[in-house]
């Protein structure tokens, strides 16, 4: 058997001391309850570690070789149950999140601001990536949260829906679209039409197979920066907005028919989000409704 912690704590107490009596206060016990913790780890390990007499109490010989060694454990792990005591109540910690490069520059820092309004000694780490990549980075460990639209996943992710959002269409204003409310999908075809490569036009291509893209680059930013040179339009999620906005364009909602998309929150299956994840979670979802 190995000491406990209240034996160790009551040899540290009474060698700092250099009393039973002021190690019982220190320790909030009385003194019977320490001199029993101390007979009980010299029935443990067979040998004194305290000499007594009537004019003073000191550690033997074994007592002081011991002494900085349980001194040490204790701190170790008085600093370590402070540490998850601190993470717990989100007085510390850090989350890290992975999200589609469009996704990180409009809605997440939005999100992340609001949670360091709550808990501001929580750090929030976004790395921005490609849409595919999302999950990769959740089963690689790298991130403790991955977001971004429905893709095919292995069993070490979890998915938890966030949102589902509806496409919209996205063009330059002075371009003939701009006089409709609403555009369809047959509208689309008559105007290059500039996608996103991987399977955001795959799946897309799935719901509207007479769509011909007429280009597809990596990023949303670099799509839209093409549709504000007027060589084009494209699709997007309203999340966009702010986007959008910025680089002078507008957009209407895509019908005949209106497509959806599902966001979800990616997580991995092995690992229990930390209370900082969890709580940076639930936040999220709070601020997508």
């Amino acid at each position: 058997m190995s000491p406990t912690v209240r034996q160790m704590r009551a040899l540290v107490a009474v060698a700092r001391t250099g009393s039973f009596t002021a190690a019982a206060d220190l320790l909030h016990v009385t003194q019977s309850a320490l001199s029993g913790q101390i007979k009980e780890l010299e029935q443990l390990l067979g040998v004194k570690v305290v000499e007594r007499n009537t004019r003073r109490v000191q550690l033997s010989e074994v007592g002081r070789e011991l002494y900085p060694l349980f001194d040490k454990m204790l701190q170790d792990l008085d600093g370590a149950m402070a540490d998850i005591a601190s993470r717990k109540a989100l007085k510390k910690g850090i989350v890290r999140v992975a999200a589609p490069q469009m996704m990180a520059c409009t809605l997440l820092p939005q999100v992340i601001g609001a949670f360091r309004a709550s808990y501001p000694d929580v750090q929030v780490q976004l790395v921005d990536c490609p849409v595919d990549n999302v999950a990769a980075r959740v089963v690689s460990g790298e991130v403790d949260v991955g977001i971004g639209p429905e893709r095919d996943v292995t069993a070490e992710v979890d998915a938890q829906l966030l949102f589902e959002m509806p496409f919209v269409v996205v063009f330059p204003s002075a371009h003939p679209l701009a006089a409709s409310r609403t555009v369809a999908w047959a509208e689309v075809n008559q105007h290059p039409f500039i996608a996103l490569q991987g399977q955001f036009t795959e799946r897309l291509l799935r719901d509207m197979t007479t769509l011909a893209p007429y280009n597809e680059v990596t990023f949303m930013t670099t799509a839209l920066a093409m549709v504000a040179e007027g060589l084009g339009i494209t699709a997007c999620l309203p999340y966009a907005e702010p986007m959008v906005r910025l680089y002078g364009l507008e957009m209407r909602p895509l019908v005949e028919p209106e497509l959806k998309r599902k966001f979800f929150i990616y997580t991995k299956t092995s690992r229990t989000p930390s209370p900082a994840a969890e709580r940076f979670i639930s936040v999220l979802g709070e601020y997508s409704l």
